[in-house]
């Protein structure tokens, strides 16, 4: 059983910064992908980064391609979201969730319940 649990979120001030972290269980790692995918209210749940356990292969939305910065640490089977820059479109809910490397919410079948993240303007 595969287990994924986020942390980190909060409020912050647009233009500044916060880092997720992911803690993930119960899987062999390497041939798997983590991903950050957010959910704002009223709005579907959408991509933002991923990479893999074992090259550290990495994709990102075009969004927040320059901003974020997705990073893992295969021996604390942790994923990190290093958010910068941040804005008021960016408040969401944060889910990261184990499986393949993709932008789908199809290519993940384990997903953690989630954190929020408010950026103020």
């Amino acid at each position: 059983q595969v287990h994924v649990v986020e942390s980190g979120g909060g409020l912050v001030q647009a233009g500044g910064s916060l880092r997720l972290s992911c803690a993930s269980s119960g899987r062999t790692f390497s041939n798997y992908a983590m991903g950050w995918f957010r959910q704002a209210p009223g709005k579907e749940r959408e991509f933002v980064a991923a990479i893999t356990w074992t090259f550290g292969t990495t994709e990102y939305a075009d969004s927040v391609k320059g901003r974020f910065t997705i990073s893992r640490d295969n021996v604390k089977n942790m994923v990190y979201l290093e958010m910068n820059s941040l804005k008021p479109e960016d408040t969401a809910t944060y889910f990261c969730a184990s499986g393949r490397l993709g932008k789908d919410r199809r290519d993940y079948d384990a997903w953690g319940q989630g954190t929020q993240v408010i950026v103020s303007s």
